[in-house]
């Protein structure tokens, strides 16, 4: 695939383009700052950019600001947002107005390659992608009046890979279950959060945004 990096962190820029030229994507601009970023995208659409949320001059939000720049001109460029931290607030901006091809990864994520490469290549197809730990964070917060402390063990494991982008076919494979099983749960799952039935959004979305929001 074609893909644009952004992060001002050179040795972190230089190994992200080492390791996919080596894995045989091309990469087509590496840069440094946001404003860089969406005008490399504007010159040479990628298939996906690979930003830091955190980027100069004030070293805030600028990455995302830009990502959601692109998200709104370029719709079919997907988006990899790379972060030190979790980071509710910014992946709640990020997913709140769609939730195609765009993911929200730890940098810490990069170093595990092939999961890494998995991500970038689910985005590119359609998909959502969120990294385990921020998925994990948010299915930690539960009390009486949370929801998600409702969930059972097994509802919560398939709602973490659920939230990771996992079709539920997947989900039958990584937990050794039937699909009607995954299915099942998914049904219990949307039901006890109270999740209304829409033609606008996936309530499988809808699921993720109530915890980023949460």
């Amino acid at each position: 695939m074609r893909l644009i990096l952004a992060d001002d962190a050179v040795l972190l820029r230089e190994g992200l383009i080492r390791l996919l030229e080596e894995a045989g994507h091309q990469v087509v601009a590496a840069v440094g700052d946001a404003e860089a970023l969406v005008e490399a995208v504007a010159a040479d659409r990628p298939d996906v950019a690979v930003v830091d949320v955190r980027m100069p001059p004030g070293h805030s939000d600028e990455g995302l600001r830009a990502a959601l720049e692109i998200r709104r001109r370029w719709p079919g460029v997907g988006i990899v947002v790379l972060s030190q931290y979790v980071e509710k607030t910014y992946a709640a901006k990020l997913l709140a107005d769609a939730t195609e091809s765009v993911g929200y990864l730890l940098k810490d994520r990069v170093s595990e390659v092939a999961e890494f490469l998995e991500a970038l290549e689910r985005v590119r197809a359609g998909g959502t992608v969120l990294d385990p730990e921020v998925v994990r964070q948010l299915l930690a917060r539960t009390s009486h009046a949370d929801p998600l402390g409702t969930l059972s063990e097994r509802e919560s494991e398939v709602l973490r890979q659920l939230a990771q982008g996992y079709a539920n076919s997947a989900i039958a494979g990584n937990l050794h279950v039937s699909l009607s099983t995954v299915e099942k749960h998914v049904n219990a799952i949307f039901d006890k959060l109270d999740l209304p039935r829409t033609p606008v959004y996936s309530r499988r979305v809808l699921a993720i945004l109530r915890y980023l929001d949460g």
